[in-house]
């Protein structure tokens, strides 16, 4: 066992704070700007301003907490522990979960404005509670 912990991409804690948050941005720009591009002639305004909205209830009321426990998990791990303990495996099997769905959403309906506002809403969920992990990795580092 020995000879294979060699081979561990490990890293510290503020890497993996750093990289939790950082997923979760990414994530979260990529749906946004895939949900935009769904909108015939682009959004209006206030659509744009609802689904922010629902984005922000969502991070509110689900992803915070989610957040909140892999920002707590990792706390708790040790300097050196695996790049891939960014997230449990439970979350990763969710990351995974949604991944699906989207694909099933995209493939059972056209993709659209309301696919479209569903991408843009998840979104700006994940960059809102991204928020959190950010904070923690500034608190960490400086």
């Amino acid at each position: 066992m020995k000879r294979l912990a060699r081979f561990k991409p490990g890293v510290n804690r503020s890497i993996h704070l750093f990289l939790a948050s950082f997923f979760w941005s990414v994530a979260g720009v990529i749906l946004m700007v895939r949900g935009l591009v769904w909108f015939d002639s682009g959004p209006d305004f206030y659509v744009i301003i609802l689904f922010v909205v629902v984005g922000a209830i969502k991070s509110y009321l689900v992803l915070d907490k989610s957040i909140l426990r892999s920002i707590h998990r990792i706390e708790n791990l040790r300097d050196g522990s695996c790049v891939g303990a960014v997230y449990s495996w439970k979350m990763w099997i969710f990351i995974a979960l949604m991944m699906l769905l989207g694909i099933v959403l995209r493939h059972v309906m056209q993709p659209g404005s309301f696919v479209g506002f569903i991408y843009a809403a998840v979104g700006s969920a994940l960059i809102i509670s991204s928020r959190i992990g950010w904070n923690s990795w500034i608190r960490l580092v400086f």
